[in-house]
């Protein structure tokens, strides 16, 4: 019998686990290493995700091991009121490589929290309450944020915040708004604000925005797109917050996504990649809405604020991404990996789109034969497929689209390893569609 079908454990976790969404792979995962994982039985599974998007050195990294080891030892945690040098050196350095001007940081958690905190600031900074994002975004599943999400979660837990509102994300391959045959995302920009004026109490205080819709279904922000964003905030006193979770720290073959754009936001939060898999989280503004918010009572005081272990790892993440570096392999090894997709679309019919940047890729699956037609069922079943092949994918399905797999493979994944992947999703999709 496999390990895997361990039934005290099953009938232990059927038992005292809370369901959070959808189910569990029905695997047991015992360790991982590098840019795989491995379940009960010792089979290799190669994690296309970096487990949450979040393992950027990939699994179990040596150095950032050696890290928390030594801070598990000497500096852990401590009393939110004290400082210590990891906190102030990340800090420092994060001021160092932000766009220009991003120089106050808060070191937290998760992103939801750090999108909370970005929040509470620009509602403090303006003295605004209202908030925009995208109808396909996620931003977490804490209150503020969660009002600003609109891909999931928004059914059976009453009124969200008062004040929020979405507008369509562009989205070149199914296009709401066109004009000789091309997408034209400013007209649709232009509505979208028009409506978002005519339902605003005057009391705009901040737009959320993530340079890469992951959880939306991989939707990447045409160029210009931010500018122009950041220009409709500006004329109406609101600030642009972003959200580079997923796309910063290098995972897009820039430091940072919005750097493609030359737009810098008045807030930027990171959270996932910074800490490569451990829970750390950062929220970076400019000394101008640090100050003022400072002078208004900003609060935002919680147990892991300033924790000195995962700044720590923060500081190792950027030491190792710039040393190695792992922006320009995210190019290379993205490169490589987007012409497989792109070869593999052309081979085999049900891949409608390849999108995305780095190592931040989509494909969307559609029913093939020159339909565009969205296909769910068959997404679910080369997921299914591919984890029976030991290739670990993350689908996206919403309403109006396709299944969406969303690729984020460790930045440290061989040019072996990405081919591996590649071939691994060509037997699945070849078995069932």
């Amino acid at each position: 019998m496999s390990r895997n079908a361990d039934p005290t454990f099953w009938h232990n976790a059927r038992r005292h686990l809370i369901r959070y969404g959808g189910s569990f792979e029905p695997m047991i995962i015992e360790r991982a290493q590098g840019s795989f994982v491995y379940d009960a039985d010792g089979r290799a599974i190669l994690d296309f995700t970096s487990g949450q998007m979040s393992a950027l050195l990939g699994h179990g990294h040596p150095e950032i091991a050696a890290v928390v080891a030594e801070h598990a030892r000497q500096l852990d945690h401590l009393f939110s009121g004290m400082l210590s040098r990891p906190v102030v050196d990340l800090a420092t350095q994060l001021a160092g490589i932000a766009p220009a001007g991003l120089e106050r940081t808060m070191l937290l958690t998760t992103g939801a929290e750090a999108n909370e905190a970005a929040i509470k600031l620009a509602k403090l900074y303006t003295g605004k309450y209202e908030v925009v994002s995208f109808a396909q975004s996620w931003h977490g599943m804490t209150g503020g944020a969660a009002s600003a999400t609109y891909s999931a979660g928004r059914k059976g837990y009453g009124p969200a915040a008062v004040g929020s509102f979405a507008i369509p994300a562009p989205y070149p391959f199914r296009p709401r708004f066109e004009r000789n045959g091309v997408f034209d995302w400013q007209a649709e920009l232009d509505y979208a604000f028009d409506l978002i004026d005519r339902q605003s109490s005057g009391n705009l205080a901040a737009f959320i925005a993530e340079p890469i819709l992951s959880s939306g279904g991989l939707i990447d922000l045409p160029p210009g797109y931010l500018a122009a964003l950041k220009a409709k905030c500006s004329e109406r006193g609101m600030l642009l917050i972003l959200d580079e979770a997923q796309t910063g720290i290098g995972r897009t073959g820039l430091m940072f996504a919005c750097e493609r754009d030359g737009v810098v936001p008045d807030i930027l939060t990171l959270s996932k990649t910074l800490g490569a898999g451990l829970p750390l989280a950062a929220v970076l503004t400019t000394a101008e809405i640090e100050e003022r918010c400072h002078d208004r009572g900003f609060l935002f005081y919680t147990t892991h604020v300033s924790d000195p272990l995962p700044a720590a790892v923060g500081l190792k993440v950027l030491e190792v991404v710039r040393r190695d570096r792992l922006i320009e392999r995210a190019r290379v090894a993205g490169a490589r990996l987007e012409n497989g997709l792109r070869a593999l679309q052309a081979d085999v019919g049900c891949i409608g789109d390849v999108r995305g940047r780095g190592l931040l890729l989509g494909i969307e699956i559609v029913k093939g034969d020159g339909s565009l037609e969205a296909a769910p069922e068959l997404g679910a079943a080369i997921t299914r497929e591919c984890m029976t092949r030991g290739l670990s994918m993350n689908i996206v399905q919403l309403p109006g689209m396709g299944g969406v797999f969303r690729i984020a493979p460790p930045l440290t994944i061989s040019d072996e390893e990405i081919d591996l992947g590649l071939e691994l999703l060509r037997q699945a999709i070849h078995a069932v569609a």
